[in-house]
Formats: C-alpha cells, structure tokens, sequence
C-alpha cells in the first residue's frame, strides 16, 4: 500500500483516485506521518442486481399447502 501525504493527496486528488481504480491497488492518506484514511478500490457494482438475489438460498420443508390447524380450530377462534 502507498502512503502519501495529505497536502499532495488534496492537490493531486483526482489523478490519485484513478490511479487506484487503474492498479486496484489501495492508497493510505498520512498526516505528519500517521495514517488518517485510505482509499481502496471500489467492489463490483452489485446495486442492479437486487431483485433475484436470494434466488436458490431457500429451502422449503414440510407441506406449505394446507392448514397448520383444523378447520374447527379455525372456526373456534373466529369467535
């Protein structure tokens, strides 16, 4: 990871930024030597792909058809 210092990261900002996307290689902002932030390489874009997402991670058990209590139950609870 490359460090650089505040003032160059605030005068070259831009072109640093694209370095990182450029090399995927992450970028520690220093001040007076200490460590302050890091830019790091944005993760694939998974924002679209939301509907779909849990698509085959359910699993269904036992029967999701009928009643899970007896017709007369249901009725004595109508009351």
């Amino acid at each position: 990871m490359k460090d650089v210092p505040i003032s160059k990261f605030k005068a070259k900002c831009l072109g640093l930024i694209e370095q990182v996307h450029k090399t995927r290689q992450p970028l520690r902002i220093t001040r007076h030597g200490l460590p302050v932030a890091e830019v790091i390489p944005a993760g694939p874009d998974r924002s679209r792909k939301f509907i779909g997402d849990m698509i085959g991670t359910a699993k269904i058990v036992g029967d999701i058809v009928s009643p899970i209590i007896d017709v007369d139950e249901i009725e004595a609870y109508r009351d």
